[in-house]
């Protein structure tokens, strides 16, 4: 579970936001006071910071100047003030992404999960990562159970890596393809289900052909059979 913070006066937004972030198993720390963001996150500590340019008193760009001072967390910028020249300031400040508003929230939580992989999944303590009997290689993008290994594509390895991240929830066809866009590999809807189909032939081969269901009109699930 990552630590997510907040930093969105909207109402309506930020309650979208750390409702979307606790269904998808973060921990969302909401700021209230936005005279002292910077004492918020020194006392939570969150994994990555979600923060709005027009803020009460201080402007987004004064808090980014702060957190990067103290953290290497990465910040995302949610602004409707979307011009190139306000993405150009926020990420020299040290942002890692921007967000226009209004935005959809699965393509949120989909920057928000590839924000996050890049910064924490391969300097963790372990490289594995495991659903049931099946066990997928994060340094070396192969996926096996106790009938053998197979070495995936960097397609299918990014698909099996979110599943398994997110094991036991559904994840919409439409968040797999924004994570699958932010390696800059073209990807349609025709793409994406091939890709399925070769990632399920696989395991199959590995004994475990019902590792990767379909939520039929949803998305997929990885789920370890009982």
């Amino acid at each position: 579970m990552y630590k997510v913070m907040i930093v969105e006066d909207d109402e309506v937004i930020a309650g979208a936001l750390e409702r979307a972030l606790a269904k998808y198993g973060h921990e969302p720390v909401r700021a209230v006071d936005f005279a002292r963001v910077d004492l918020l996150f020194a006392q939570s500590q969150p994994h990555l910071v979600l923060l709005d340019i027009g803020l009460p008193l201080f402007d987004g760009y004064h808090w980014c100047r702060a957190i990067r001072a103290v953290s290497k967390a990465p910040i995302l910028f949610l602004s409707s003030a979307a011009d190139n020249m306000n993405q150009i300031l926020a990420l020299s400040l040290g942002a890692d992404d921007f967000l226009a508003k209004p935005f959809d929230l699965s393509v949120a939580m989909a920057k928000i999960d590839a924000l996050l992989r890049r910064a924490y999944a391969f300097s963790a303590d372990t490289h594995l990562l495991a659903c049931g009997k099946t066990v997928l290689n994060l340094h070396n993008a192969t996926v096996s159970t106790d009938r053998g290994s197979e070495t995936l594509t960097k397609n299918e390895f990014r698909i099996l890596q979110l599943l398994f991240e997110r094991r036991g929830q559904i994840v919409s066809r439409e968040e797999i393809m924004q994570v699958l866009w932010d390696s800059e590999t073209f990807v349609d809807d025709n793409t994406l289900t091939v890709n399925i189909a070769r990632l399920r032939k696989k395991l199959a081969g590995l004994g475990v052909p019902e590792l990767i269901r379909t939520q039929k009109g949803v998305g997929y699930i990885a789920e370890a059979s009982a």
